[in-house]
């Protein structure tokens, strides 16, 4: 089986955090193949002994299984209710948490019985179930994969998982070609859940059942506007709101169906939505994980929440491609929700609030925007006022590095235009531990002016950055410092050799930029020069 490039790369990536690690993470979003990776990964570990591949539900196991089967010929044990791999001579078994969870069925192993323990859907690795199997086979190599954590999640995760070996974006995703484009279209219609209560992290199902109610006759006349041509799925908060709602649809001209936990026909249904016969289909949250069906192309989420990977799992069900799909359409509401922060499409890309809320307010307008075009402008339209900010902090650093006539970090970041160092917050415990004295010796050294505030995660990316320049043959940090003061312009792009050249000549003329024959603010080295500067 030939994998994508992406593919390729985080196969690669896991087994080398393996070399030195015991339990990793890989995140792709959905769509992009995850089941392919580890089920290639997890042919792969047969040859050191037994692999478990876990999940928390059925269509996860088969959807493991199957994929097994189909491209490497390997049937896999089960390890679920009655069935057991004990006896069985399967060296992959896929399990159910809520199965092997309980100390009766563990026992049946010995801890070192799989050599390799693959979780998919690892967001929930944190639940007890989880972690009673991990603890029991604790000498296994574990890999967790995962669609949907945030910044929360994987400060959570990480108390289990102790590196990310590799995480492919929705954005390199889209653009590449392997997920459709995101469109997003706000709906004016102000629904109000500022009553509504918060439990465990999110709204109460059932209050937003309530609040949400009033409000369907409404939103169904919405969808008559935009999605009558669409296969749409809508999320909803309880079955009784979802079956309503599917009612409405149909009288609205629709032809609406609605699974849930209970329907005895699901499977009919979700074939005859994607065979065409249904083009809207209603569900009290069953479908945000396992199901695929690249055929939808229009997500409208009536359950609001706060937790992001709910969000992404939701909007995650329209992203797959499909012939004659041009783009998934999300459809969102100006949720009225007094002090709480709900999750909108913006949140699913932009890894900075501030952008994120700006995006937001950019779509109230009601028209169809491009996400990740309104990103683009939303991060435009707020870089001015970060620049002014870092800008001034810079100055007030300055003012107290002047006597070490080092280089301050926020300087190097600041004119590299570097989000991943100015933005910089440690995910994993290492990474937030005090940066060691070598590295701040290091950092010295080539000339940054470090100091024992400074976390062992940003020392780390700093000294990568500065090793990059050093490699390329690029000035050092107090060259571009000393020439950006005399009027010199990108100076951190400038050839070492070129910064040192224009360095001489200015130490030749005694430092007076006015006797170098030249406008400092308009010179451009030679290594900068384009082929239009060469003819001007």
């Amino acid at each position: 089986m030939e994998l994508r490039p992406y593919q390729a790369e985080a196969k690669a990536a896991i087994y080398k955090e393996w070399e030195d690690k015991d339990r990793t993470l890989l995140v792709l979003p959905t769509g992009c193949g995850k089941t392919i990776v580890f089920a290639s990964i997890a042919e792969e570990r047969t040859q050191n002994g037994k692999v478990l591949i876990l999940a928390h539900r059925e269509e996860l196991l088969s959807q493991a299984s199957d994929k097994i089967k189909s491209n490497f010929g390997i049937d896999c044990a089960v390890e679920k209710a009655e069935q057991t791999s004990i006896e069985s001579n399967a060296l992959i078994t896929v399990g159910s948490v809520q199965t092997l969870m309980t100390d009766k069925r563990l026992s049946r192993f010995t801890h070192d019985y799989f050599k390799t323990v693959i979780i998919d859907e690892a967001h929930h690795v944190l639940a007890k179930g989880y972690q009673n199997i991990l603890t029991y086979f604790d000498k296994a190599k574990v890999l967790g994969v995962t669609a949907t954590p945030d910044r929360g999640d994987m400060k959570e995760l990480s108390e289990t998982f102790e590196s990310l070996a590799y995480e492919y974006s929705l954005r390199d995703a889209v653009k590449q070609g392997y997920l459709s484009p995101i469109r997003v279209q706000t709906i004016p219609l102000n629904i109000d859940l500022s009553g509504v209560k918060v439990s465990c992290g999110d709204f109460q199902v059932n209050e937003i059942g309530h609040a949400l109610e009033p409000y369907l006759e409404d939103i169904a006349d919405e969808m008559t506007k935009i999605c009558m041509d669409r296969h749409t799925v809508v999320f909803l908060p309880l079955v009784s709101i979802s079956q309503a709602f599917r009612d409405i649809l149909n009288r609205k001209g629709f032809r609406a169906a609605e699974v849930n936990g209970e329907s005895k026909n699901r499977d009919v249904i979700l074939q005859e939505f994607e065979d065409g016969k249904f083009n809207v289909l209603c569900n009290s949250m069953l479908l945000t994980e396992g199901w695929d069906c690249p055929i939808v192309d229009c997500i409208v989420v009536l359950r609001p929440t706060k937790v992001r990977s709910l969000y992404c799992q939701m909007i995650g069900r329209g992203t797959r491609l499909f012939p004659g799909k041009e783009h998934l359409l999300v459809l969102d509401f100006l949720w009225m929700t007094g002090k709480h922060n709900l999750v909108h499409p913006a949140d699913i890309i932009c890894k900075k609030k501030v952008i994120a809320d700006k995006v937001t307010l950019d779509l109230e307008d009601g028209d169809e925007k491009d996400l990740f075009e309104a990103e683009e402008v939303a991060e435009k339209n707020v870089l001015e006022e970060r620049k002014n900010a870092l800008q001034k902090a810079l100055e007030e650093a300055e003012k107290a590095r002047k006597q070490k006539k080092l280089v301050d970090p926020l300087e190097l970041e600041l004119s590299l235009g570097d989000d991943s160092l100015i933005d910089y917050v440690p995910t994993f415990g290492w990474e937030a531990e005090p940066a060691t004295q070598k590295q701040l010796e290091y950092l010295e050294k080539m000339q940054i002016a470090a100091d024992k505030d400074m976390c062992r995660g940003k020392a780390s990316k700093l000294i990568d950055r500065l090793s990059t320049r050093r490699s390329l043959g690029l000035c050092t940090p107090r060259q571009a410092k000393a020439l950006s003061k005399y009027g010199f312009v990108n100076t951190y792009d400038w050839k070492f050799e070129e910064a040192s050249k224009m360095m001489n000549r200015l130490a030749a003329v005694g430092w007076k930029k006015w006797n170098l024959n030249i406008v400092p603010e308009e010179y451009i080295p030679p290594s900068l020069l384009r082929d239009d500067d060469l003819w001007n």
